[in-house]
């Protein structure tokens, strides 16, 4: 069954924020590095990017570029030199351990190439974990809303050892979901997919941003996953060097190519 054609209860989305642009998260002056002296690696180059609200972004460059270490510094799970991340007005770098990880915990949801689902858990089970080590109860319309679109409604009592890989991701991506959070980051979330699962989660989280009014922000390497974002941006050498609206897969590749050749000679 296609995911854009299932039938999802009658439970509508929250309202988008007053105002014309709402930032859901940004970086100032991002700077990253490692290693001292000669040795010494700039991973993040000053960046200066902000991933506004309801809107699916995907971060492209070539290997080393520093997309996975910008969105995991924005996202709270790496820190930086210098410079500023921020989930809405927090700025996760003035934040003690402690309410960074409460921060990330009700405010932001991930999903990650491996699923990281717990294999003793049910789909279910797995789906409400974030918000019962909270201490929290799910809103059960949403949870019915977030389970219903992703499809797994006759396998939420099944555990990971007996789903496929593709509905194992459908059930990292409803749990990122589920807690209703400000934004999600999703860090190659198709890398172990075959290409039929990787276009079913892609239309999940394109569903989730067009009519659950999500915020996703995902590193990807693959064009046409790309393609299914709102924005692209690219990365070369630990700086944003260019960005694409409404993508498509020809458009990603052409600029692909035309970076990894800039890189490849020593330029910006």
């Amino acid at each position: 069954m296609s995911l854009l054609t299932i039938n999802r209860p009658a439970v509508e989305a929250p309202a988008p924020p007053p105002g014309d642009r709402v930032i859901a998260a940004r970086a100032v002056a991002a700077t990253k590095t490692y290693g001292k002296g000669d040795s010494t690696v700039r991973a993040l180059d000053g960046i200066d990017v902000e991933f506004e609200a309801g809107r699916f972004t995907a971060i492209m460059g070539p290997s080393g570029s520093g997309k996975s270490t910008l969105m995991h510094s924005v996202a709270g799970l790496d820190d930086l030199t210098s410079g500023s991340v921020f989930i809405g007005d927090r700025d996760l770098t003035t934040l003690s351990d402690r309410k960074l990880t409460q921060l990330r915990r009700d405010r932001v949801g991930f999903v990650f190439q491996a699923f990281n689902l717990v294999p003793t858990l049910s789909a279910i089970e797995n789906i409400t974990l974030p918000m019962d080590l909270a201490g929290r109860k799910p809103d059960p319309e949403w949870l019915d809303l977030v389970v219903s679109t992703v499809g797994l409604g006759n396998r939420l009592k099944h555990r990971p050892s007996e789903l496929s890989g593709g509905q194992q991701q459908r059930v990292a991506v409803a749990r990122a979901l589920a807690g209703r959070p400000e934004i999600i980051f999703a860090d190659e979330p198709t890398g172990n997919l075959d290409s039929r699962s990787g276009a079913e989660i892609l239309d999940f989280m394109r569903l989730a941003v067009r009519e659950m009014r999500q915020t996703i922000v995902m590193v990807t390497h693959d064009p046409v996953a790309a393609s299914y974002a709102d924005r692209v941006v690219f990365l070369v050498d630990g700086r944003i060097v260019d960005e694409l609206h409404q993508p498509t897969t020809d458009s990603v590749m052409d600029l692909m190519k035309d970076l990894t050749v800039a890189s490849t000679a020593g330029r910006p």
